[in-house]
């Protein structure tokens, strides 16, 4: 399992010390101020996940500098980092973000909805389609926490079993990843657990 330490809002020297610590994975919510950190790191070994959600405009600079989406609901937006995806770089890992609350409020395609668009995914180049993401409501139930990640881990298997081969489950904040992992996780993506709180 993979731990992406999420580091939105959170300094340049913060990161440092995680990557000297031995981390190595981070997530970035906002594209521009991840591009000032990315350029200030890039001598470091790092692999930079983008997890927020994505602006049309700003889908060239995620398709250039990243080598993770997991946000990805929407087929026009898969397109546009495929067409953006520089030629030099590997295919870009990408990840739906399933909408497994409900919430109309929140990002994300739905259960029903993720079918047709993973199986469309696949077909372009400059992407790999590598699993599923999901940021449920909040809940302190245990129980009730693993509810939508089991939910995502059904839609795993069912994609499974229709051919596309993904091996990513990207679940799991600082409040739940213990749940999530309990339902399969292969990433978690925890900030506060590893920042403190943002300043």
């Amino acid at each position: 399992m993979k731990l992406i330490a999420v580091s939105k809002k959170q300094p340049v020297d913060k990161i440092r010390t995680a990557i000297a610590a031995g981390q190595r994975a981070f997530g970035e919510n906002y594209a521009q101020e991840a591009l000032d950190k990315i350029a200030a790191l890039k001598d470091e070994d790092v692999e930079w996940h983008f997890i927020g959600p994505i602006q049309s405009n700003k889908t060239r600079l995620l398709a250039a500098h990243f080598a993770w989406v997991h946000s990805v609901c929407r087929l026009d937006i898969a397109q546009r980092l495929n067409d953006q995806r520089p030629s030099s770089l590997a295919p870009l890992n990408i990840c739906l973000q399933i909408n497994t609350s409900g919430e109309a409020s929140k990002s994300g395609v739905s259960v029903d909805e993720a079918h047709d668009l993973a199986h469309a995914i696949v077909s372009l180049p400059h992407l790999k389609l590598r699993g599923l993401m999901t940021i449920p409501a909040p809940c302190d139930d245990f129980d009730e926490q693993r509810r939508p990640y089991h939910q995502l881990q059904d839609l795993f298997l069912s994609l499974h079993q229709q051919g596309i081969l993904i091996d990513t489950l990207s679940m799991g904040m600082t409040n739940d990843f213990e749940a999530a992992i309990a339902e399969g996780a292969t990433m978690i993506r925890v900030g506060t657990a590893v920042f403190g709180e943002r300043e």
